[in-house]
């Protein structure tokens, strides 16, 4: 770093093949330099894209107690945190204790080293217990320049990975190198002190420089035998080792390339222009992929993912995948999943999480004082899914979806409304009001047939037949209150049955009056008399009816009913209902008829003493007790109830009320006029009592 800062005061450039220090990048401060190795920045944002492909959340970090080691732990950190990605632990090697007993209980499996490589970090690696040995470790490309120390902890570095940049195969498919090298010898370049230490180190062969051997004689052991001048550098192990990289290379042809280009350039541009260009050098070298320097001075270059293990006591590796930087997101990093070679049974990938995954359906739910990578497990609530594992929030599903089973896709909502197909209940009442319909029309036939009897006569068989027609009307009108509502059919429910019922109510309300008249006109020179024929009875029916029309059509000019989706009631349906539209207008409608059945009621029950020719009030009587008894019943459950409930309670109330209008007034009659032929007789009524 000094010696850079120095350089960059002579304004003299420099092309780096190793440092990796971020603090490099910055071009305001260094101008003039290069490197051919990304900064400290790319593979640590490769490693935690890495560690986040394998889904490993809960890692370790084991660095070194020293500038380097400080300014790796804070940059790796800040990328892991970014990702969401915590640490376990983090251990300093060099000056620290290691803690062999608080590491036996860390859980994640996978281990980060970051910091200095040397001799020492791979002694005191050997040093660490088998508890740490049987966690994958990821190391960063800076082992590639100290590969001889893998050997010193070789059971450390089996089933782990490595990033590698640049790496290099042309000892193996260089020949043309290979033989340069093997030329090599100290004796042909006396000159080059580099070539006589490494004859000293590797060979043991005593040096010219005897004060250089007496220091070696001092570390090593003593003997050191004269060079037969046979040993070249091919015999060495780490030549042949497959750990070696092109950054050197690199450097010395785009130094090479920028050079030839500046020298044909020097006479037609001034020092400054020259400057300038220096900083923006454009040097592409082809290899497996094109790469060049970026603003920052750094090549950017692709990063082999390699996978080391122990076969027959040698290290050996393969590469498992690419990390591409310049690719677009989804496809920066590529993995042969199936090539890994790891350290647990069956092979299985290694497990790094604090809690296991929150599978589909439910959310995460941080443990009080921990770590974001630890929590809990929380079914989503009602209503809410999640589709991802370890979704940290559930959403809800639209309105007219909801969650399935599991919680982790909304699917469309079940419509319920009283349905011909699917619900049996719906057959019930169809068949109970085509019953009830076809002995209403079986008792209009009878009268129709003994319209001229004297009791069809007698209970004024013109309001008898209106009131049958009603009665027959009322029980179709339950074929609008089932199946699928929609606007029209909602209107026409209320409406219809609210109208029916008026008529039949209004003819009983005339026909009690018309008793009372009748009871009345009997008295010798009774003025009562001339309000005796239809024209009364006609005229109470059709000023009653009126009014509940014209209710009627004022609420269907404000505020009528409409189809209405009911999609809060009950979780998981639509409840497919008809919205009143004006409380007001639809209690309106109940409260005329209850009005109506309760005059009735009232005049009937006074008249029910009158005698036995004209008792048909005793039967009105009753007829309106149960009407009202059942649509006072029908408002509190009609209240309770939702969905197609409401309308099974509307339907029972129509068809109890209507069955009891008949069943109370004509049976009796039907009961006389088919099997009592003999009661059916004027005599008789002038003298006797009949049903």
């Amino acid at each position: 770093m000094l010696a850079t800062i120095l350089l960059v005061t002579f304004s003299l450039l420099q092309i780096s093949y190793g440092a990796t220090d971020p603090f490099l990048s910055d071009r305001a401060t260094f101008p003039y330099f290069f490197r051919t190795v990304q900064s400290k920045k790319g593979q640590y944002f490769a490693i935690s894209q890495l560690l986040k492909y394998f889904g490993w959340t809960w890692v370790g970090i084991i660095t070194t107690d020293d500038i380097n080691g400080d300014e790796s732990y804070q940059l790796l950190s800040n990328y892991l945190s970014s990702e969401g990605i915590c640490i376990e632990f983090s251990l300093k090697l060099y000056n620290q204790n290691i803690p062999y007993e608080e590491l036996q209980h860390k859980s994640t499996s996978v281990v980060i080293f970051c910091g200095t490589i040397n001799l020492k970090t791979a002694v005191t690696l050997w040093e660490l217990p088998d508890i740490i040995s049987d966690k994958t470790f990821i190391f960063t490309s800076d082992l590639i320049y100290y590969s001889y120390l893998i050997y010193y902890a070789l059971t450390l570095f089996n089933g782990s990975l490595i990033i590698i940049q640049n790496r290099a195969d042309y000892i193996r498919t260089n020949a043309r190198l290979r033989q340069f090298i093997a030329s090599v010898h100290p004796s042909m370049h006396p000159e080059d002190k580099l070539l006589e230490a490494i004859w000293l180190l590797y060979h043991s062969c005593m040096a010219e420089n005897m004060s250089l051997t007496s220091i070696h004689k001092r570390i090593y052991p003593p003997y050191l035998p004269d060079c037969t001048g046979e040993e070249r550098l091919t015999d060495l192990q780490a030549f042949n080792d497959d750990f070696h990289t092109r950054n050197m290379i690199i450097a010395v042809q785009a130094m090479i390339l920028e050079s030839s280009k500046m020298h044909y350039r020097q006479n037609l541009i001034t020092e400054q222009e020259s400057a300038k260009n220096r900083k923006v050098i454009h040097f592409k070298h082809q290899g497996q992929f094109l790469k060049s320097f970026n603003e920052n001075g750094e090549l950017v270059s692709p990063y082999h993912i390699n996978n080391l293990f122990i076969t027959n006591d040698y290290l050996s590796d393969k590469k498992i995948g690419l990390y591409i930087p310049w690719a677009p997101p989804n496809q920066k990093l590529n993995i042969t999943h199936n090539e890994i070679i790891w350290k647990t049974e069956s092979n299985k990938v290694p497990r790094a999480q604090c809690s296991d995954n929150c599978l589909p359906g439910f959310r995460k739910a941080l443990k009080p004082g921990a770590q974001s990578c630890c929590y809990d497990c929380v079914l989503c609530s009602e209503g809410e899914i999640s589709n991802r594992t370890d979704s940290e929030n559930c959403f809800r599903c639209p309105d007219t979806e909801w969650p399935n089973a599991n919680k982790n896709v909304c699917i469309v909502k079940g419509a319920e409304f009283l349905s011909y197909t699917n619900d049996v209940i719906s057959v019930f009442f169809s068949s109970i009001s085509v019953l009830l319909f076809v002995i209403t029309l079986l008792i209009l036939g009878i009268f129709i047939i003994y319209r001229d009897t004297p009791i069809v006569r007698a209970n004024n068989r013109s309001l008898s037949f209106l009131l049958l027609v009603s009665i027959k009307l009322s029980f179709l009108s339950v074929f609008l209150f089932l199946g699928r509502p929609v606007d029209i059919t909602c209107m026409l429910r209320i409406i219809t049955f609210g109208i029916t019922f008026s008529i039949a109510v209004s003819s009983l309300l005339a026909k009690t009056i018309m008793v009372c008249v009748a009871f009345k006109a009997t008295k010798p020179g009774s003025s009562w008399r001339k309000w005796l024929g239809v024209k009364l009875s006609n005229s109470v029916v059709l000023f009653c009816s009126s009014i509940q029309i014209i209710i009627c059509m004022t609420w269907l000019a404000i505020s009528p009913p409409f189809q209405e989706l009911d999609i809060h009631t009950s979780p998981g349906t639509i409840i497919i209902q008809c919205n009143e539209g004006s409380a007001i207008g639809f209690y309106s409608v109940i409260g005329y008829m209850g009005l109506l059945a309760a005059v009735s009621f009232v005049l009937a029950f006074l008249a029910r003493s009158l005698p036995d020719s004209f008792n048909e009030a005793k039967y009105i009587t009753f007829s309106m007790l149960l009407f009202c008894s059942v649509w006072i019943t029908m408002i509190p459950a009609y209240l309770s109830t939702k969905g197609k409930n409401t309308v099974c309670v509307e339907i029972f109330a129509i068809l109890t009320s209507s069955a009891g209008l008949q069943g109370c007034i004509f049976l009796p009659k039907c009961y006389t006029i088919l099997f009592r032929p003999e009661i059916n007789s004027k005599s008789f009524l002038r003298v006797n009592k009949f049903c």
